[in-house]
């Protein structure tokens, strides 16, 4: 990769705007699909050092705050001698890998080494800097030509090298879950000393956090969360020791009754193995608890952690029991790490989908009117909803695939051989009588898939045979886990089944990934997390199947060329199969594609083929989905963009803003123009030019087309794109030029 370097000016300081250069390791920049380390580094991540305290900008023109850097800077004013005085600023930011580097002068050459990078002006004279960073095996490079301008001195280069704060997950760091864990034992001693009625159930650790839960009918305000975040620093600086003690199952049961404690009695009587291992805090507080934990609760920094939130939940999910206080916190190794996260979770919130939904009319979901789970696609969200399909569906028909609609019920007896009535009971809706017979909504389109298989005569010569359907399925969700468009009730699978020989697996999984990768990266996602999962324990199907099933998965990523891990046990019981993550502009992991090999249903609906020998035999099923849900995809899709999406699928590509009423009839015979191209198109007056631009700003529209009278009279458009600013006076056909064209090449910019 090559980055674009500006530059800085070798006398004042450097200007406000204009002058960053773009640090680019991911992204349109290299081959698309390429797997590997994520390395907390995109395009267009912005970073900026105030002119007063900062010497160079590194970044480029993003959507993180512009406030980011600043901090960064701050860390710098230091006494710098002459000769070394150097401007060094560089802030990465936006992202579960947030990079901060700090200079610190080593020798009289100028060579520093840190782990900030700051900027400072000091002394009788400024230096300058202009910086490259690099992505090398996770870690940024920046390299600093300084100059000292007071005496005509040259500083040497400075190279400084600056490994990223990374927000790890409790699953990623044992210490990181510990101080989670122990945090929330803390959270429930203090919340008890303040509250004594409260009484506790269960507080584990979380991805990036903890929670715990009361049973306090009165409820916690946020300034209670004050008060027990204040106690929990006085129970961290008292540096109480933990400690692990085992006693008998009579033992915990006589302990517990006598703190009336009726929640802990039933987690008691849920563990099934003796001895029952119990964690103290000190002499001042205990909980059921299997560790592990910190040494002292001074390890844990009152700086690092926070109380986030308070939020209703019910006692072990089920909601004919009672309504218990659920209090959120996070907790980190270090202040700094805190304060990275609050800007990731920052970030985060300013990309909610469900906002962003509602603000750019795409769609809702009307919990009192209807019902939750259930998505209304808004006239905008429709139509990107349908481009997307559309995509899908030639991308398929391309690729050899035969298209499927199948009904949204079933006979219960489908279900009952399928298996779903007895495993996945729980996750569909309750049987609906129709006359003498018995009907499920459908929870999965796979048993209708093979209903169509079934129905035919197959040869050998015909394998293998590919169904794709966007398929509406209807699962069981309880109230209090459904989140947006991220878990519903009611969605649509991109569904696909491939019936096969053995010997065409390998070739058909590599397949399946090429076309993962193609629609994958055509809308943006060019990062992947692979992992296959292998036999578990209980299984069906010998062990020579699994052995060749998991060969040829592993063949067929090996041919791709990527990287994956082993989940050992990982797979479903009826065959292994490969997960594929992928990783957003804020480098957040979403689960999407699934690729699944099943041995099950072929032998309990007794699928076949005639093979050579003109016996029956039975065929391999693969089971895939690429977005996994269309509705979850459409959510990650507009968390990803923040809601200004690609020009080839944004549901409005271009507005025309006319300056006066003047210029309507060119405007609108413009606006003609582009429809009959293809271009979407609106048009928006009658308000003061200044609030038109603003409110196609926050529309997020790609590209905006002032027109006025010059314009008209030239047959050109003043234009303006939402990603780039100022384009200046373009004619109207290279306008349609470049909408045509980035929507036959699916471009994210005009």
């Amino acid at each position: 990769l090559t980055p674009r370097v500006h530059k800085l000016a070798s006398k004042g300081p450097p200007p406000r705007t204009g002058t960053s250069m773009s640090c680019c390791s991911i992204g349109s920049a290299r081959a698309p699909g390429v797997v590997r380390p994520y390395s907390g580094v995109r395009p267009g991540q912005r970073c900026q050092a105030g002119a007063s305290s900062a010497g160079a900008a590194a970044g480029g023109g993003g959507g993180a705050s512009n406030k980011m850097g600043i901090a960064a800077a701050a860390l710098a004013r230091r006494a710098w001698s002459p000769a070394t005085r150097l401007a060094v600023a560089a802030r990465v930011a936006a992202g579960p890998s947030l990079a901060v580097a700090a200079v610190a002068p080593s020798s009289s050459s100028g060579a520093c080494v840190g782990s900030r990078v700051a900027a400072s002006w000091g002394g009788h004279g400024r230096g300058y800097a202009s910086n490259v960073f690099q992505n090398q095996n996770s870690r940024l490079k920046a390299v600093a030509e300084a100059s000292e301008t007071s005496g005509g001195k040259e500083a040497a280069a400075v190279e400084v090298v600056a490994p990223p704060i990374k927000l790890l997950t409790s699953a990623e760091s044992e210490d990181l879950l510990k101080i989670r864990h122990t945090t929330a034992h803390i959270c429930a001693m203090a919340t008890q000393k303040l509250f004594p009625n409260a009484q506790c159930t269960i507080g584990p650790w979380i991805d990036r956090g903890f929670y715990y839960d009361f049973f306090y009918p009165d409820g916690f305000s946020d300034k209670d969360l004050k008060l027990i975040k204040k106690q929990m620093i006085k129970i961290m600086n008292k540096g109480y020791p933990l400690r692990r003690e085992e006693v008998t199952r009579a033992e915990a049961e006589r302990r517990i009754k006598e703190l009336n404690e009726p929640y802990k009695l039933e987690i008691l009587e849920s563990i099934k193995t003796e001895p029952i291992t119990i964690y103290h805090i000190g002499d001042e507080w205990w909980d059921l608890c299997a560790g592990p934990h910190v040494e002292t609760t001074k390890m844990i920094h009152p700086k690092a952690f926070d109380l986030e939130s308070v939020a209703g939940a019910y006692w072990r999910g089920d909601e004919t029991k009672p309504m218990l206080q659920r209090i959120y916190g996070t907790a980190w190794g270090s202040p700094e790490e805190l304060t990275a996260y609050n800007t990731f979770k920052a970030e985060a919130a300013r990309r909610d989908h469900r906002k962003l939904g509602k603000d750019l009319n795409l769609f809702s979901i009307q919990q009192e009117d209807v019902g939750g789970g259930l998505v209304f696609w808004h006239p905008k969200g429709a139509l990107m909803r349908n481009m997307i399909e559309n995509f899908w569906k030639d991308l398929h028909l391309a690729r050899g695939y035969d298209l499927l609609y199948t009904p949204h019920v079933g006979k219960l007896d489908l279900w009952k051989t399928s298996g779903h009535a007895d495993f996945y009971a729980e996750n569909m809706y309750k049987p609906m009588a129709v006359e003498e017979e018995v009907y499920q909504l459908k929870p999965m389109n796979c048993p209708f898939h093979v209903a169509v298989y079934k129905d035919g005569y197959h040869s050998y010569r015909d394998l293998p045979i590919r169904y794709a359907e966007m398929g509406t399925v209807y699962r069981y969700e309880r109230s209090g886990t459904m989140h947006g468009l991220f878990r519903v009730r009611g969605f649509t699978q991109d569904d696909a089944h491939i019936f096969c020989l053995p010997g065409q697996i390998a070739d058909e999984i590599k397949g399946v990934l090429d076309l993962t990768e193609e629609i994958l990266t055509t809308f943006g996602f060019t990062e992947f997390e692979v992992n296959l999962s292998t036999q578990p324990e209980k299984s069906v199907g010998g062990p020579e199947f699994w052995d060749k099933a998991e060969g040829a998965l592993k063949e067929a990523l090996g041919v791709k060329g990527w990287a994956y891990e082993v989940d050992e046990g990982g797979g479903a019981f009826y065959g292994p199969k490969i997960d594929i993550k992928i990783l957003d502009a804020i480098g957040r992991k979403w689960q999407c594609s699934t690729i699944q090999l099943d041995f099950n249903l072929p032998a309990r609906f007794e699928l076949s083929y005639i093979d050579a020998e003109n016996t029956k035999q039975r065929p391999i099923m693969i089971h895939r989905a690429i977005f996994g849900s269309l509705e979850r995809f459409f959510g990650i899709l507009t968390e990803n963009y923040a809601g200004a999406f690609p020009l080839w699928i944004a549901p409005t590509q271009v507005r025309l803003l006319p300056v006066t009423d003047a210029v309507t009839p060119y405007v609108e015979e413009t606006a003609r123009r582009m429809r009959a191209a293809g271009v979407r198109v609106d048009i928006t007056s009658h308000e003061r030019l200044a609030k038109l631009v603003r409110n196609a700003e926050k529309a997020k529209i790609p590209v905006m087309c002032v027109v006025g009278e010059q314009e008209a009279k030239d047959g050109t458009l003043a234009v303006r794109t939402y990603a780039d600013g100022d384009q200046g006076v373009i004619s109207v056909d290279d306008v349609i030029a470049r909408c045509d064209a980035a929507n036959k090449g699916k471009l994210e910019k005009f």
